[in-house]
Formats: C-alpha cells, structure tokens, sequence
C-alpha cells in the first residue's frame, strides 16, 4: 500500500531508495561482496525521476516508423517513381518526333504541294480586293444578260395548243413563263387573271400568260377542282406545277398575294434581294 512519501515522490516503492534505514548494513554487504577494484552499492547514485523525465524529453519532431507510417512511405515512394518515369517516357517521345526524319512517296509529296496551292488560292479567294472585284463583274454579267432578255409587259391570251408549245419551247431558255390555267366562269380564275396582268406589268422579263381549260381539252372534273392553276417552264422544262393555288392563298387574294407565292417557292425573283442598279436597267422593276 503507497505510502504518504510515494504519494509525494510520485514513485513506485520499487523504484524508491531510502538513504536512511539500514544504510550502513547494506555498505558493510556489499563492501564484503564486492569484488575487487568494483564499485560497491554506496557508490551507485540513484537519479531522481524529475531528472530523468527532464533527460527523457524530446522536443522535436521524428516520423512514424509504425506499419502504416511505413506503408504510407511505401507509397510515396512508389508514386514518385512512377511519375518520374512518366515524365522520363514523355521527353524520350519528344526527342523521338523531334530527331524523326518523315518519309513520304513522290505522290504524296505532289499531292501535300497541290493541297498548299489550294490553300494559298482559297485564301486570295477569301481577300476583300478579290470579292470586290467578283461582285463588279457579276453585276456586269446580269446587266448584260438583263440588256438581252425580252421584255412582254402584258398577260399573253393563248387560244391552242399550238400557241401553248410555241410559248414554251421557243422562247428563250432565260426567260420564265408562266401559264395560268383557268375557267372563263371561275370567280378565282378572274382574279388571278387580273392579278397576273398586274404583275406582268412589275416583272416585264418574266411572260405572263393565259390558257382556257376548256382549250387545253381538260376534263370537267379538273376544271371544276383544279383550277386556277398555275404552271411554270423554263428552257422548255417544267420547274413549277401548282394545281388550285387558291388554297394556298386568301379568299380575296390580289396581286401582292400572289406575287408573295411565287416568290415564296422560287419562281419570281426577290426584289429586296436584287441590288437597285441591276433592276434599273434590266427592268425587273419599273
């Protein structure tokens, strides 16, 4: 059981030396038992614990050599290396690409030089000098294009078939025409008549015209659900068929509304989108 004095110590009872009882017994012990020219027990000198805390005490810092420390090292290491050879492996790529010497054929040398020359013409193509210089002789074309084109003014009557074949095949391949399909009784065929020689009198370069159903020797069941309709040639060739545009237009539809129409599906040019000068002189618009 501890003791006041231990308590005070802080010692265990072991570990405690008392310098009072029995001391002078002990050194007449161990003088006896002691060997010759050895040290007996009254020489050894007991070091307090405060001392030997104070001796003990480490302030500074050391690594943990315990399994994990030496596992998280373990793999530190490991992923050091493992960049190092990474970054070993790519500059011995670069150095490879850098001393490569690249091999290619006669025709692939021609066809890289073809490709460089193309380039180098898109880009003069792409100048703004180039574009200027493309738009003035473009307009130059249409102005003397639009100079030889005819011009009709009027809504053209066909009465046969013969005067329907000489409208289309011998007019000039630049030219459109535009035939109306229609019935004399038909309240709508009336007003694309009439809306038809209005715009013929705007598109002068464009020819107009009118065909009787009756004369195109149609039947009775597409003069009653086919008509108006509208029929667009040419160079001879068909490049609009448009049966009973009324369904596609207003009930009261005029001139405006049919030119919107065939605009709208590319048979009469955009006036918006033509510069003034061309409409000037080749009469699209007067």
């Amino acid at each position: 059981m501890a003791t006041l004095e231990d308590k005070i110590l802080g010692e265990k009872l072991e570990y405690y030396c008392s310098s009072s009882e029995g001391e002078s017994d002990n050194e007449d012990a161990d003088s006896k038992d002691a060997p010759k020219g050895g040290k007996s027990g009254s020489d050894l000198k007991f070091t307090p614990e405060s001392q030997i805390m104070e001796q003990s005490h480490w302030s500074g810092s050391t690594t943990n050599t315990g399994p994990k420390g030496v596992i998280k090292d373990w793999q530190r290491f490991k992923q050091l290396e493992t960049e190092k050879r990474e970054t070993q492996e790519r500059e011995k790529l670069n150095l490879i690409k850098k001393l490569s010497i690249t091999a290619r054929t006669t025709a692939e040398d021609e066809k890289a030089k073809e490709q460089e020359q193309l380039d180098e013409e898109l880009a003069e193509l792409m100048s703004d000098d180039f574009l200027m210089q493309y738009q003035k002789k473009r307009m130059a074309e249409m102005l003397a294009l639009a100079g030889k084109l005819p011009t009709f003014g009027t809504l053209v009557d066909i009465q046969n078939g013969d005067d329907f074949l000489k409208s289309v095949d011998e007019e000039q391949k630049t030219v459109t025409v535009i035939i109306h399909i229609y019935d004399r009784f038909d309240t709508a065929c009336k007003n694309m008549n009439k809306s038809l020689g209005e715009l013929a009198l705007e598109y002068k370069n464009v020819k107009f015209c009118k065909f009787m159903s009756s004369m195109a020797g149609l039947s009775s069941f597409f003069k009653s659900n086919g008509v108006p309709a509208l029929l667009v040639y040419k160079g001879g060739q068909m490049i609009g068929n448009f049966v009973r545009v009324t369904d596609d237009l207003s009930d009261e539809f005029d001139s405006s509304d049919v030119e919107g129409f065939l605009i709208e599906a590319g048979m009469l040019p955009d006036k918006s989108c033509v510069p003034a000068i061309v409409t000037g002189v080749a009469g699209i618009a007067n």
